[in-house]
């Protein structure tokens, strides 16, 4: 397990929790929730566990939620205690990922270094938490963004389904974790005006890195390095992969199927600690 990291040190974190389909999300429809991160999940909402994963991984420091409004947070009773307790603080939405990510930076303290997750990262625990910020912290790139190898994920989950990115050295997926080193590192948020999730819509690789990456991308003609390299030169910066050597770091509660494989396996861990 990682050191903790002294407080002077810590990056600030933001946990996407807004609501991309509303009503129509498949697992808020099933919960009967306004959004899926306010879903129970084996008997705790989704958001609750990422919070209590950011502080029990003691590395990160002051934790902003953005969501739509305080009012949905006070509906859970653990977040609305952490919001008196000032143990998580509110950030604004705006029209697309990008636009709230970049408000946010406005008002987080410090903004930087950053780290983002979501809302939905129900399976994330203290440790990929720990892993991901430690190496970052030790890293020098502008931005990072953490992969676990599609082999990793198909040996413990092999039901799961990913949309991995398969490339040159192999199959990958994003664990949705991201780091910031500064205000020059949030040009990279830009490629997520169009809403991500690159490896279930890649004809977004057109428009937010190019038609070169893109081609590279579909024929498997380059590493997930070489990729990363030449879309961090086009955006004008620097940026680091994060390995992280964990089955669950990509699986997202994103639909029926996921949150399915999610709750069984957070039972399992649930059982496996009696």
């Amino acid at each position: 397990m990682s050191t903790p990291t002294p407080s002077a040190q810590r990056p600030s974190v933001l946990v996407l929790a807004a609501s991309r389909a509303g009503a129509d999300d498949p697992v808020a429809r099933l919960k009967g929730t306004s959004h899926k991160c306010l879903a129970p999940i084996d008997g705790v909402v989704m958001l609750v566990r990422v919070v209590q994963a950011i502080l029990d991984a003691d590395v990160m420091g002051k934790i902003y939620i953005s969501i739509e409004s305080e009012d949905l947070l006070r509906t859970v009773p653990e977040l609305a205690q952490w919001l008196d307790d000032d143990v998580i603080r509110m950030a604004p939405v705006r029209g697309n990922l990008a636009d709230s990510v970049l408000a946010a930076a406005e008002i987080m303290e410090p903004a930087f270094p950053m780290i983002i997750t979501t809302g939905d990262n129900a399976l994330h625990g203290p440790e990929i938490l720990q892993d991901f910020v430690g190496q970052f912290m030790a890293m020098k790139g502008d931005a990072a963004a953490g992969f676990t190898t599609a082999e990793t994920v198909i040996a413990e989950f092999p039901e799961v389904g990913l949309a991995y990115h398969r490339l040159k050295d192999g199959g990958y997926s994003s664990c949705n974790l991201y780091a910031f080193r500064s205000d020059k590192a949030l040009t990279a948020v830009r490629i997520f005006e169009g809403g991500g999730q690159f490896g279930k819509r890649p004809l977004r690789i057109i428009k937010a890195f190019g038609i070169m990456p893109f081609i590279l991308y579909k024929l498997h003609a380059a590493t997930l390095d070489e990729l990363l390299q030449r879309i961090a030169k086009r955006l004008g910066i620097t940026a680091d992969i994060i390995m992280l050597p964990y089955a669950y770091g990509p699986i997202d509660v994103d639909n029926i199927s996921f949150f399915e494989i999610s709750e069984r396996a957070l039972k399992e861990r649930r059982l496996a600690k009696k």
